[in-house]
């Protein structure tokens, strides 16, 4: 059943044509409207009179889904079965009755077969623009009635396959939006049963063999479902918001932190084991940590897509970063090739891209540590130095504070900005024939590229920068570093224009204070 709700071969559905759009072949008359939906309101009526009139069921299941009728008929016909199945739902008669006849069976059967065609009905108007929200509202109540009639004793039943209907009807590519913000901001966010449910129906349906074909809107629209859900409970006892009424048993898995997790792990993983396109993989990228994450009992789960991600080089990796610290600070998680990965990444572009801000954030976080060898820091300070010269003004700025900053947490790399030649011959040497940078640009490992060797003489460079605001600020490297740290934030985000207006506001307090 699920995967012929979910099939994207499904038949095309129809479009109903609303009151304001309708064809004048069609058009009625105020009273004749009047009268339609007086008529369907009578039926209505006759079946709570009499079990004899439930033949009224099979008529107002035909007004709602012909397409040639009246289309506020259809929507009146809808809400009035919604009215009569909630009725027979209280009252026990989709079940049956235990010592009942035959003819009473019969009776049961066929309701349940017109229950069935209406649910049918409404989900494949779910998706329709304009109608959609109705048809929500109504699915949720007859979820709800089902749920409640579903009650036998101490047993718990909740109706899944409803609800996973529902779910696959407003994944479909071409389903209304604002039906979808509506589910999820109202009933996935709002209560902990339909969250449970909701994310065990999405893994069940990414999981179809089918999934792997759907069009790129699949994607998108789970995702708008899955970043609704903002508060990640932290304890059993915040488990107490239910559209349903829970269960009896205090040990049933909706009162178990552990599975309300599973569930979200499991609608994560089937979510980033689709075949995403570049643009989808940095949109999960993005909500790694605040979002994935805390799902996560099990985070080395992640490490797969998100290692996948970082090697994968340029602005997925820039991206990936973040969720692979935080696996490694929060969860322990080992990634021995982690630093050199990073240093990696510091190439041409890393100061031409418009995630360049956001890097060094993340640069500033994983090189705070005092512990990290001096060595391997001297090496990003050095390489970031040396593509200071093909920068743009923007990416400078940037560099020089970042640079004084580390220099000031790992005073061991001062040395590569007060090396002096002390012997004659050796001052002779290199005014007469200059010296070899011992610095290896071109090594990928950190630790062997002998940067604590070298100097930081595209520092001094710098100083003589044609930008004028570039060139003093290259020129705090040279004073005395009185000042304790600068604060990042103040020359990320620039501009080549906003350079200038910030450091003719500044100036004096970079240099002085």
């Amino acid at each position: 059943m699920l995967a012929a709700i979910a099939a994207t071969s499904r038949p095309e559905k129809r479009k109903r044509v609303t009151s304001e759009k309708r064809p004048s072949k069609r058009a009625r008359s105020e009273s004749s409207e009047e009268d339609g939906q007086a008529q369907i309101l009578l039926l209505e009526n006759e079946i709570f009179e009499s079990k004899k009139n439930y033949n009224n069921i099979a008529t107002l299941i035909k007004i709602f889904t012909n397409d040639t009728e009246d289309a506020d008929d259809s929507v009146v016909a809808a809400i009035s079965l919604c009215r009569v199945f909630t009725r027979l739902l209280v009252a026990g008669e989709l079940v049956q009755k235990r010592g009942g006849s035959e003819k009473e069976a019969v009776v049961v059967k066929w309701l349940k077969e017109r229950y069935t065609e209406y649910k049918t009905a409404l989900l494949d108007i779910l998706g329709e623009e304009g109608i959609s929200a109705t048809a929500l509202t109504l699915c949720m109540r007859l979820l709800k009635t089902e749920g409640e009639s579903m009650q036998n004793n101490q047993d718990y039943q909740f109706p899944t396959i409803f609800l996973t209907g529902i779910v696959a009807t407003l994944l479909q590519p071409e389903s209304d939006s604002n039906a979808r913000k509506e589910f999820s901001e109202k009933f996935v966010e709002e209560y902990d049963d339909i969250r449970y449910y909701t994310l065990d129906a999405i893994h069940k349906i990414l999981c179809e063999p089918t999934s792997k074909s759907f069009p790129d809107s699949l994607f998108g629209n789970v995702l708008e479902i899955l970043t609704t859900i903002e508060s990640v409970p932290e304890t059993k006892e915040e488990l107490e918001d239910f559209y349903i009424p829970g269960p009896k048993k205090t040990n049933h898995a909706l009162y178990s932190l552990t599975q309300h997790k599973k569930r979200a792990q499991g609608a994560w993983l089937s979510l980033m084991q689709l075949n995403m396109d570049k643009e989808q993989r940095k949109a999960v990228l993005r909500l790694v940590s605040d979002s994935i994450a805390p799902w996560f009992m099990k985070p080395e789960l992640l490490m797969d897509f998100l290692t996948d991600c970082y090697n994968a080089g340029g602005s997925t990796s820039l991206l990936a970063l973040s969720g692979v610290f935080y696996l490694i600070q929060e969860k322990n998680l080992d990634y021995p090739s982690f630093y050199r990965k990073l240093y990696s990444l510091l190439d041409s572009e890393i100061l031409h891209s418009k995630h360049r801000s956001r890097f060094f954030r993340l640069l500033d976080l994983f090189l705070a540590s005092t512990h990290l060898p001096a060595v391997m820091v001297a090496s990003f300070i050095k390489r970031l130095s040396r593509l200071t010269l093909t920068a743009p003004p923007s990416g400078v700025v940037a560099v020089v504070p970042w640079i004084y900053n580390l220099l000031k947490k790992h005073p061991t790399c001062t040395f590569m900005i007060h090396r002096e030649t002390r012997t004659a011959e050796a001052k002779e040497l290199l005014e007469n024939e200059g010296m070899d940078d011992p610095f290896i640009m071109e090594e990928e490992d950190p630790m062997e590229t002998h940067a604590i060797e070298s100097s930081l003489w595209e520092i001094v460079m710098l100083q003589s920068h044609y930008h004028p605001n570039v060139a003093t600020l290259a020129k705090i490297i040279s004073e005395q570093f009185t000042k304790h740290a600068y604060n990042l934030e103040d020359f990320l985000d620039h501009s080549y224009a906003t350079v200038s207006l910030f450091f003719n506001l500044n100036t004096y307090f970079l240099i002085v204070h």
